[in-house]
């Protein structure tokens, strides 16, 4: 790293490699590339004391991993220049906002009005939450630790609450709040439709229902099931701040209102906010807001939390500007990580992958994909710089997340919901109330997918199946057979 200053006091710095980012794709970065060239000097740029670290990496399965998100404290004052233990010697460290990208003459500008030149350059600078209304304080997204933060502290003043969304930010909240009254405004027909189909909406629905009466789980017989898709009734839709929220992140907060009501929410099926008004209630004094839903329904609520997704965050200028997607507006980026500068790398939520990608495979803006971009753009880096060849990881051949929903773990591989199949394709269903879904997807035979809920231990038999294409015909309904031990047909 080199510093000089330059006219007007701009402070000049050099490195080899600059990651702008301080969530899992960038730290992931900065950690591989410190790894794969440790003389080189690194910066990780972030705009908050807090980035978040990869810990406990257990394996599911071959390809497939779960693990911890652990928030680090970078620095006790604001734009001070540290190194952490907790991160490679090499890896410098500064809590700054990047402004400006000039890819030409690699150098970026901060807010800070530092001048920094790089060789290379990783944009992991991730999602902007997609609020329903922005700059209104009744409402508001939930990304990152602050926004947490602020949820905990409306929440000890408030009695009701509208939750829009129907992703896995939006279910975690709807399952954890706990002494106000929840109404969850859903667009679809089930819950949780960004990962899970009816039939397991309903099953954590049961899941719900039985924590909330008190009762001990359904434990009743498994229930086996093969049903053509078609038979299945489809959804009708398929300041500063810190780095996104990691798997878990409910687990650190006590997201508990006032009241002593512990009733599941009310879910609003089918439905979207038609208009809003902000209203003032004389004896609470304070203002509420009044929400009406498209089914005519009328809410008055103390505050409203949208959690209907993110965009790619992207309030920097660059030049020549990088090539974006049309579909998502996200940086475009090959199998290497690498965007239309090929100096130039972007990881995680803020990218979108533009390569001819695998058959089993596909996008999602999850934590499990910004690690493993993270560590593809710092090993592509490195090669770039040490004039080698590389090939893309080959966890981009199959997709794959763990995650947990309503208290059970879930684990998503390949086409898990049938996502490019058409209507060609069977599903085979293994279901113990309260205990565990299995379904898998057939297309010719053959695996395509599979949602794994509960203690299965499955995951790595179908990431074998799926990935060495078997034809499972001759095993029938006796693939999910809890009488079998099905890992023995494949010994």
């Amino acid at each position: 790293m080199e510093k000089s200053m330059e006219g007007g006091d701009v402070i000049v710095e050099r490195y080899t490699f600059v990651i702008v980012g301080g969530g899992i794709a960038g730290v992931t970065c900065a950690e591989t590339t410190a790894i794969c060239c440790p003389q080189e000097s690194i910066l990780l740029l972030t705009e908050s004391n807090i980035i978040k670290t990869v810990a406990n990496l257990e394996p599911v399965a071959r390809y497939l991993h779960k693990f911890d998100v652990l928030e680090r404290t970078l620095a006790t004052t604001e734009g001070s220049t540290r190194k952490r233990d907790f991160l490679a010697p090499t890896i410098i460290t500064q809590v700054d906002s990047l402004q400006h990208v000039d890819a030409k003459e690699k150098f970026i500008i901060t807010t800070k009005s530092k001048k920094i030149y790089y060789k290379y350059l990783c944009i992991c600078t991730g999602g902007r939450p997609r609020l329903i209304e922005k700059d209104n304080p009744l409402i508001m997204g939930i990304r990152d630790t602050d926004s947490v933060l602020e949820l905990q502290k409306r929440l000890a003043n408030s009695k009701t609450v509208v939750l829009v969304g129907n992703g896995g930010i939006a279910s975690e909240l709807a399952y954890e709040l706990k002494g106000i009254e929840v109404h969850w405004v859903v667009k679809d027909n089930h819950i949780a439709s960004t990962f899970i189909d009816p039939g397991a909406a309903y099953f954590f629905q049961k899941v719900m229902d039985t924590i909330e009466d008190g009762t001990p789980n359904n434990t009743s017989g498994s229930i086996v099931k093969r049903l053509r898709y078609d038979e299945i009734v489809a959804s009708e839709s398929s300041g500063k701040k810190g780095a996104a929220l990691g798997p878990d992140w409910h687990r650190q907060f006590d997201l508990k209102g006032t009241g002593s009501s512990t009733n599941k929410p009310i879910i609003h099926f089918k439905s979207l906010i038609k208009n809003m008004n902000e209203v003032f209630d004389a004896e609470k004094n304070k203002t509420l807001m009044k929400v009406e839903l498209s089914t005519g329904e009328i809410i008055v609520c103390d505050f409203l939390v949208s959690a209907t997704g993110v965009d790619p965050r992207l309030d920097y200028s660059c030049e020549p500007q990088f090539e974006l997607s049309q579909d998502d507006h996200g940086i475009k980026v090959n199998e290497m990580m690498q965007t239309s500068n090929e100096s130039i790398y972007a990881a995680g939520d803020v990218c979108t992958a533009a390569w001819e990608k695998a058959e089993h495979w596909f996008q999602m803006r999850l934590w499990t994909q910004a690690r493993q971009m993270g560590s593809m753009a710092g090993r592509s880096m490195s090669a770039h710089h040490l004039g080698e060849t590389i090939y893309q990881d080959f966890c981009f051949e199959l997709f794959g997340h763990v995650t947990q929903l309503f208290g059970l773990p879930v684990i998503l591989l390949g086409r898990y919901n049938g996502q490019g199949l058409g209507t060609n394709y069977e599903i085979l269903l293994r279901t113990t109330p309260g205990h565990e879904y299995i379904k898998f997807i057939l297309q010719d035979g053959k695996l395509r997918g599979a949602i794994l809920i509960g203690n299965t231990e499955l995951a790595e038999l179908c990431e074998n199946l799926i990935l060495n294409g078997i034809d499972l015909t001759p095993f029938g309904d006796d693939i999910l057979n809890p009488d079998i031990d099905i890992d023995d047909y494949f010994d």
